[in-house]
């Protein structure tokens, strides 16, 4: 009897549930797979006032076939987890795919898995991506080799269903679209840094470059200690 294609989502404190709840949502309408989102130790998250609790302990997760990692002001201190890191790199060497949701690519790239790749991440915090070797790319889903990742936050569900596109088929992607009515039709056009009005984009990009500025320095030393762990290998 073929095993069931096995999904993993490691969350975190700090973790944007919409990153992984999106995803999650599409998921687990798939046929034949395993879903397992886990937190080392097993402990319950707490994310923007909603617990999740249940979580598989991400040590005790052998394997996976698509690894998925969300983003969250927490990944950039997730990154100087040494316990964290190491299981995002172990599950990493088993996965068919490596993928991710907004700067949860930046956690990739701190594992030292996107040099020389394309890759997405939330349009405040995309250039971060080059500390890492890894190439920004502005593309909602973005695809090179394995990895595959999404923009910011929303983009999780326009990720999901290109990945399920990627390994069950246009068919089912198609299918689980129909049946959760996934049909975006926003009410405003503000939803990207070039569409959205002067007003409105001054403010946030002054906002989210503060938030940048104030977590650096955790880039920073995550970068060097990456670098310094492939010239080493």
């Amino acid at each position: 009897m073929p095993q069931p294609l096995i999904i993993v989502i490691p969350i975190y404190p700090g973790v944007t549930q919409l990153d992984f709840t999106g995803p999650h949502q599409f998921f687990c309408r798939l046929p034949e797979t395993r879903l397992i989102t886990a937190s080392i130790g097993g402990q319950p998250i707490d994310s923007e006032g909603l617990v999740f609790s249940g979580l598989a302990d991400l040590a005790a997760v052998e394997r996976c076939d698509i690894l998925c990692v969300p983003g969250g002001f927490g990944s950039t201190k997730m990154m100087a987890d040494p316990v964290f890191m190491d299981k995002i790199r172990r599950l990493a060497g088993s996965a068919r795919y490596i993928t991710s949701v907004c700067t949860g690519s930046l956690i990739l790239g701190a594992a030292g898995l996107l040099v020389g790749k394309r890759a997405a991440c939330h349009w405040g915090w995309r250039e971060l991506l080059a500390q890492f070797g890894a190439i920004p790319d502005a593309g909602r889903v973005v695809r090179d080799g394995n990895i595959i990742t999404g923009g910011g936050v929303t983009a999780g569900i326009d990720f999901a269903l290109a990945v399920i596109n990627e390994v069950y088929g246009q068919a089912i992607a198609e299918s689980i679209q129909l049946r959760l009515e996934y049909a975006p039709a926003p009410p405003f056009n503000a939803g990207r840094p070039e569409t959205a009005p002067a007003s409105v984009l001054g403010p946030v990009a002054a906002d989210i470059a503060a938030a940048v500025a104030g977590r650096q320095s955790l880039v920073d030393e995550a970068a060097r200690a990456m670098h310094a762990a492939r010239a080493g290998e």
